[in-house]
């Protein structure tokens, strides 16, 4: 039986090419990131020592607590709530990530694929943090959102993740695929006026 393909939330929707001002460097890159392993781990009643046991010696690294991205053997790990996080991977892909979760910390969490019901933009580039601020909440200064910080939030009305991985001037961006449209047409509104570039998805 052949695999099904996922299908990119942004398709038809955020496509290579320049926006807005078109003089001199763009202030905001946009790079769609495709085929990521994207599952949420729920941590089950009774099991914290057991599944950070399991992580550690999987994933070589310790669940991060609070809002904060812990970077291990081709897995990520942001924390979203109290026993609760956001696996991420390129090396595990789509429905991968979950499988791979499921099978090895066996019982000690829920797991449930997120790949294909969310869609991740990074934003990179001097005005990325300006960009954001029209919409989001949340100080990006980063001396108070420093690489690996991490915030669940809503950004123009749609709730998202947003975190950092470690170039203070790049924000991955993570949310639900039924609002991507609204979400870009939001994005590409408020980056026009710094010069926005969206390249080939990673």
């Amino acid at each position: 039986m052949s695999k099904l393909q996922s299908r990119s939330a942004f398709e038809d929707i955020v496509v290579p090419g320049r926006f807005g001002q078109a003089e001199g460097e763009p202030g905001v890159t946009v790079t769609e990131r495709v085929e990521l392993g994207l599952a949420s781990v729920e941590m089950r009643k009774g099991q914290r020592d057991a599944l950070r046991t399991s992580v550690r010696e999987t994933y070589g690294v310790a669940l991060p607590e609070g809002s904060t991205v812990a970077l291990g053997k081709d897995v990520m790990f942001i924390g979203t709530g109290p026993g609760q996080w956001l696996a991420v991977s390129q090396a595990l892909a789509n429905e991968d990530l979950a499988a791979d979760l499921a099978a090895k910390p066996k019982g000690l969490a829920s797991v449930a694929d997120q790949s294909s019901g969310r869609g991740t933009l990074r934003l990179s580039g001097p005005r990325a943090r300006d960009v954001l601020a029209k919409g989001l909440a949340i100080d990006l200064d980063p001396r108070v959102f420093p690489a690996g910080s991490a915030t669940t939030s809503t950004l123009a009305h749609m709730g998202v993740l947003v975190w950092r991985e470690g170039d203070e001037e790049s924000f991955d961006i993570v949310l639900f695929r039924s609002v991507a449209e609204s979400f870009w047409r939001w994005l590409s509104a408020s980056a026009a006026e710094y010069g926005c570039e969206v390249v080939t998805a990673s």
